[in-house]
């Protein structure tokens, strides 16, 4: 099992109403719910970890993880209010303002981890549920338990607007990515974290802090994948695009499934990674975020799609 371990909110989406008032619609969201959705919908049968809450906004968060088939079994719940995202788009591009304070997702602990079972052989993390505490602290933790013995990648989603302490958010996200066996950024997230430079200078110094797998993405330029011996790129799939919500969540669940279909979801395959693997990883990201961009919201394909 594929466990993602990351935020479930509500994303309230900009929409006008029958008598042309502007509204928002809710709708299940966050960027690590939106991950396990896709794997969900793409047959690899994941679970999904988070501080889930009763209200009826969780329930809505459930019922569309079990619609996907994603197990939320090792999800930790309570009566604390759901996380609110309201969006903007501009171009076709989102911005997020976040409703967060006292949250069922902000305020887990790690005494609320879960013992992970042993059919639990990946775990992602990613999304904002590494910037407020104490959830990040508890999802570092998470990681740090579990790196040594079952694949780990994480993809930060960096939102500058939600970080209130930079230098803090930086140290973790840079000692979760050196844990990690798999890192996958946006050519932007990159270059925030890392600072400037060309793409093959900065993804190999991530390779050399203990990644093995570094992925970039570049919207419509493609994506390029690294490990210490090869360096693949493949293109991006030209689409009408309506909207980019969860464009980069949904390429992480293609990569992750293309992974699986290869049989190369296991440290050892990783630590070695052909590159006629890495790219096949890299295409079938390519193309489920290619769908996802073509239609709005966060609404990522069934494997019959493909």
């Amino acid at each position: 099992m594929i466990l993602c371990c990351g935020e479930a909110l509500i994303d309230m989406l900009p929409r006008v109403s029958q008598e042309g008032e502007l509204a928002f619609a809710p709708y299940a969201g966050g960027a690590v719910f939106n991950t396990s959705i896709a794997l969900g919908r793409l047959g690899a049968a994941p679970g999904f970890f988070c501080g889930l809450s009763t209200d009826l906004f969780g329930e809505m968060l459930e019922t569309k993880l079990s619609e996907a088939g994603v197990s939320s079994d090792l999800a930790f719940r309570s009566a604390r209010p759901t996380t609110l995202a309201f969006v903007r788009l501009s171009d076709g591009h989102a911005t997020y303002t976040f409703y967060d304070e006292n949250s069922a997702l902000r305020v887990m602990t790690e005494a609320d981890l879960p013992v992970l079972p042993a059919d639990v052989s990946a775990l992602f993390f990613g999304g904002i549920s590494l910037v407020g505490e104490p959830c990040g602290s508890a999802y570092e933790a998470l990681m740090a338990r579990e790196a040594t013995s079952r694949v780990t990648m994480i993809d930060p989603n960096i939102r500058p607007s939600f970080i209130t302490d930079r230098d803090s958010y930086v140290t973790r996200i840079k000692s979760m990515m050196a844990m990690s066996d798999v890192v996958k950024l946006s050519d932007e997230d990159l270059h925030w974290l890392e600072g400037k430079g060309d793409l093959d200078t900065l993804a190999g110094d991530l390779i050399a802090r203990g990644t093995k797998v570094v992925l970039i993405t570049q919207g419509s330029e493609g994506s390029i994948g690294y490990t210490a011996e090869h360096r693949v790129t493949v293109p991006a799939h030209k689409v009408d695009v309506v909207d980019t919500v969860g464009a980069g969540d949904t390429f992480n669940a293609g990569f992750l499934a293309g992974l699986q279909q290869e049989g190369a979801l296991d440290k050892a395959t990783l630590a070695a990674l052909p590159a006629d693997t890495l790219r096949t990883a890299l295409a079938m990201g390519s193309k489920t975020a290619a769908i996802t961009v073509s239609r709005a919201g966060a609404n990522p394909p069934w494997a019959h799609e493909l």
